[in-house]
């Protein structure tokens, strides 16, 4: 277990907090390098790790670490160093790749969707009450939409007036449990959050997304991975494909099934949400007193100034009685 985090005075979700105290590696994740050359690199990335950053974050991400290991290469330059072409979300592991100057980025990105041939995702989804009846096989299709929290989802309310992207997902059912399914999943667009709001508006949220209610965390991680990328290369044109499998547990967990989860830690029924829930109220009546003090300052009488030296006044002001 990591040791007990700073405290901070803004509300955190259940789910990070909780990665914060005893994910053994929060904060630390390490990215792996299946393949470099003078052009591209691929990775394997772990989840909770971003992929890029975002205005206004100081978060570790996979490019600042792709950047810290060319670095201590000596191959780090302005003109060689890696440049984004696609993302992963924060919470979903797997394989990405990055270009290494910014003439091959602009290639890649132009020609995405004819030098990508197969890209693949892993997912264990829950089999919710209200899951729609799923064909071994298909495609969603429906246009995808982003509420007021930037989260992805699917507009069934006519009066929703939300602006929607064009959005398709092709899936595959690998396994179907009695509680869970293992999908794999490939995509002709690239939206935000597009495979776990695709699901999650058929009845199926991944196991582990606390965004879509999921009511189950086997993995203490959201279960989505990016499996496989294969492409033709950009500069040789060569064939190439990565493949890193999920877990072995996923497919156990699928068979066995989970007819008595325990209680995620974001769900009220979970003692740990009620425990963080009481720590915030904690922090906030902390905060309050001592910004009351700042504006009230306690006063010393005639009596008790003539007692005291200025040092000693001072110490009482601040309250270092």
């Amino acid at each position: 277990m990591n040791p007990p985090p700073r405290n901070t005075l803004h509300h955190v979700k259940a789910s990070t907090q909780y990665k914060r105290e005893h994910k053994a590696d929060y904060g630390r994740e390490q990215i792996e390098i299946l393949y470099e050359d003078k052009d591209i690199v691929v990775i394997n990335k772990p989840t909770g790790l971003l992929s890029v950053p975002y205005p206004g974050s100081k978060a570790r991400t996979a490019l600042d670490l792709l950047e810290k290991i060319m670095r201590s290469r000596g191959t780090f330059s302005a003109g060689h160093r890696p440049f984004t072409v696609h993302r992963l979300d924060r919470d979903t592991s797997g394989v990405m790749m990055f270009a290494l100057n910014e003439k091959m980025q602009k290639k890649i990105m132009d020609s995405w969707h004819t030098m990508v041939t197969e890209r693949l995702y892993h997912a264990v989804a829950e089999v919710s009450r209200k899951a729609l009846p799923l064909q071994d096989s298909g495609l969603i299709d429906d246009p995808l939409a982003q509420n007021a929290h930037h989260v992805g989802y699917v507009p069934h309310d006519k009066d929703d007036k939300t602006k929607t992207v064009a959005a398709r997902t092709h899936y595959k059912i690998l396994l179907r449990g009695k509680t869970h399914f293992l999908f794999e999943l490939s995509l002709d667009t690239g939206k935000k959050n597009q495979i776990r709001a695709h699901l999650a508006s058929k009845g199926y949220p991944l196991a582990g997304d606390e965004n879509y209610r999921a009511k189950t965390d086997p993995f203490n991680r959201l279960a989505l991975h990016a499996r496989t990328l294969e492409f033709d290369h950009p500069a040789t044109g060569q064939h190439m494909k990565f493949e890193v499998p999920e877990p072995d547990e996923w497919a156990e967990y699928v068979k066995k099934g989970d007819p008595n989860p325990q209680a995620p830690v974001w769900s009220a029924k979970n003692p740990y949400n009620a425990e963080l829930k009481q720590r915030q109220r904690q922090m906030e009546k902390a905060l309050a007193k001592k910004q009351e003090e700042k504006q009230n300052p306690p006063r010393l009488s005639a009596k008790q100034k003539s007692r005291m030296d200025f040092i000693a006044q001072g110490k009482f002001k601040s309250g270092k009685k």
